[in-house]
């Protein structure tokens, strides 16, 4: 604007460098009664003149100016936007000064509290910052030299709990993380009405954890550990909230959101102490005094857009009875590359991107390139952030095809590689991935002894069930992997470039023997001239043997201690 001047201040004093600058805007009268100030006094001597004043004063005033400016934005303009230019310039100072004394930690606590649109205050003594909204209040507890010593959570109707995570976060100084968590908290009371029904909100969203506690633990025995919850427990390996929780990998955590429709929730815990006769928790009739309407809905969201079929969503929808909104329907193979390699490639290059490289030890790389399928053969699907439901009850079947579909989604994700150009011109296998019915796809690829091509059929039938059968021509060489090694082995490995691996390296095997036998054959009809030769090969064919046996095992082993336990898993944080 012609009336406005922006000053941009650095401070020595605070190791402001690399272009760290305090941005404050200055309204002058340029123009009053036809004379410009300008000619009165230069702009040279105008810096000078602030200059030496903010060269007086330590650098904390100036920060305290600029949250002064911040607070009370001058007279007609709007008020202060996460996006204003000075919460900006202060999110710049904030950062600089690494929050190393109690002032700053203050100063850094109050910033976060504003971006997220929460209020803060500062107690009497100066050591204890309180984060405040309508429904509830986070507290840190601080020394004199500004080490965090406890944060507090309260919600409607609680006593103050301590709140680890937040400890942590503050400790390391990561005041992203913490923030993301405050904007968690906000979000379960975005719900239309006043502050009771918000309350009876949250109040529902207590009765469907406790429930879900009380469901994990009926099944849980002293000796069980993570990965069998994960694997086989109503509700996964389930974490309490404590704040927040920190979401990484195929996992979901509970909330609750509103809804355009009213829902019927429960305000009370349902589950009984019993089970009923088939093996699931029972839960009480959901009466008018155990349950409220409410214009909110429960909610497993994903830390990250899922991939999943559509049979799958038809599936969960009509288990809930609730329709999933906002989907886009897609190739789900297209989606699945678009998911694995989440920020590291944009929609549109993995969506038509289809053939990647995969380096193996022991054998040449692997090209595999990723039908998406047409439009009538092709598996469709969608990128599911939330899936919405009422009642505790759709949980452990929710999780179940959750794991169905998180499975089907690692072995096709296994055949991925950020490599999409093979450099260094190095032999290579070349394989397609198909879809296939329902939860199958095919592996296509031209037989290791054979001119046709083979083709290994992948039916994954469940999370801990896997299914594969291999097709060949009559006309070549019968292989030496029967359908049972190869399901083993991709139950075990949870990777289709190790079952390739594994059936080329057996190929390799089978020629090597033949060729022995064949040697053998030729030596009984002239020892003299082949024997020499015979024991040379057999020696190497041996080695060759064994050493592919080896790195074929050793490779499954690798893999089957992560791939597995991500695959087959729904880890719900709650």
């Amino acid at each position: 604007m012609k009336d406005e001047l922006l000053l941009c201040v650095s401070s020595p004093e605070a190791g402001l460098r690399g272009g760290h600058f305090a941005v404050m805007r200055f309204r002058f009268p340029l123009l009053r009664d036809g004379v410009d100030p300008v000619k009165l006094i230069s702009i040279n001597a105008l810096m000078d003149k602030l200059h030496l004043k903010y060269a007086q004063k330590p650098w904390i005033e100036t920060l305290k100016l600029v949250r002064l400016c911040m607070d009370k934005p001058p007279r007609g303009s709007i008020s202060v936007t996460p996006h204003h230019p000075l919460l900006s310039c202060l999110e710049k100072i904030q950062r600089t000064l690494n929050a190393k004394s109690l002032s700053t930690v203050m100063s850094r606590l109050e910033f976060v509290s504003k971006q997220r649109g929460l209020k803060s205050h500062i107690s009497p003594n100066g050591t204890a910052c309180y984060l405040t909204s309508d429904m509830f209040y986070v507290e840190v507890q601080l020394e004199k030299d500004g080490k965090v010593i406890d944060v507090k959570l309260a919600h409607p109707g609680e006593a103050p709990v301590v709140c680890d995570d937040l400890v942590q976060l503050l400790r390391m100084k990561n005041y992203d993380a913490f923030g993301k968590i405050l904007e968690g908290l906000l979000n379960l009371y975005q719900i239309p009405g006043n502050s009771d029904m918000k309350a009876k909100v949250y109040l529902a969203l207590q009765s469907l954890e406790k429930d879900l506690y009380s469901m994990s633990l009926l099944y849980r025995t002293q000796d069980v550990n993570r990965v069998t919850e994960v694997l086989h427990g109503k509700a996964g390996h389930l974490v309490q909230r404590t704040g927040g929780s920190q979401v990484c990998g195929t996992k979901v955590f509970v909330t609750v959101g509103s809804s355009n429709t009213t829902h019927k929730l429960p305000i009370s815990p349902l589950i009984v102490d019993s089970q009923a006769g088939d093996g699931n928790p029972a839960f009480l009739p959901l009466t008018d005094e155990l349950s409220m309407d409410l214009s909110a809905c429960f909610f497993l969201m994903f830390h990250q857009p899922f991939p999943m079929s559509s049979s799958s969503i038809q599936e969960i929808q009509k288990l809930t009875g609730i329709s999933i909104d906002g989907l886009k329907l897609a190739s789900l193979h297209a989606l699945i590359v678009q998911f694995t390699f989440n920020d590291e490639y944009k929609e549109d290059v993995a969506m038509n991107n289809s053939c990647f490289f995969v380096s193996l030890p022991d054998c040449p790389k692997h090209s595999y390139f990723i039908n998406k399928g047409t439009e009538k053969s092709g598996i469709t699907g969608a990128l599911v952030s939330k899936i919405p439901f009422t009642h505790p009850k759709c949980v452990p079947a929710i999780i179940e095809i959750l794991r169905h579909q998180v499975a089907y989604n690692t072995l096709i994700g296994s055949c991925l590689s950020e490599n999409t150009i093979n450099e260094d011109c190095s032999e290579l296998l070349y394989f397609e991935v198909s879809p296939q019915k329902g939860t199958s796809f095919s592996i296509s690829f031209q037989h290791p002894m054979g001119e046709s091509l083979a083709c290994v059929v992948v039916d994954v039938l469940s999370s801990r069930q896997i299914r594969c059968s291999l097709h060949t021509n009559p006309q070549d060489v019968t292989l030496n992997c029967c359908n049972d090694f190869i399901s083993r082995v991709m139950e075990r490995c949870m990777s289709v470039p190790l079952v390739m691996r594994a059936i080329f390296k057996n190929a390799v095997t089978m020629k090597v023997d033949g060729e022995i036998q064949n040697m053998e054959v030729i030596s009984e009809q002239n020892p003299e001239v082949t024997c020499k030769q015979t024991t040379s090969f057999n020696s190497t064919g041996a080695n060759i043997s064994g050493a592919s046996m080896q790195n074929s095992c050793d490779g499954m082993e690798a893999s089957s201690s992560t791939a597995s336990i991500e695959c087959a898993i729904c880890d719900i944080s709650v």
